[in-house]
């Protein structure tokens, strides 16, 4: 585990953000009905995450969520877009659109 510094702080702080705003905008295409089923939001959770990514060595540990599941992928690496793709359905999601609720995201 690295040591916490201003830098590691300001990262924290730049990631939470990123996952919030990811959430609202997955937040408002739900209320368009473009995302189907039920939607569980990780706001207000942000920095739980933080911490816990940086408690973990990411080239071998491994996270298992039961749902409130979007921003842990995009903070273990997993590109955003695909993320995304996946909770609308689509082939280009990271688990081509099979994940939806319970995703695996590798």
């Amino acid at each position: 585990m690295q040591k916490i510094t201003k830098e590691v702080y300001l990262k924290w702080y730049e990631d939470m953000l990123f996952w919030r705003k990811f959430e609202d905008k997955l937040a408002a295409v739900y209320i368009q009905q473009k995302v189907r089923g039920f939607l569980h939001l990780y706001n207000g959770q942000e920095a739980v995450l933080a911490g816990a990514l940086h408690a973990m060595d990411l080239t071998k540990d491994k996270m298992i969520t039961a749902y409130r599941n979007h921003v842990q992928p995009i903070g273990m690496g997993v590109d955003p877009k695909r993320v995304m793709a996946e909770l609308y359905g689509k082939v280009t999601g990271n688990v081509s659109r099979y994940g939806r609720f319970y995703a695996y995201f590798f």
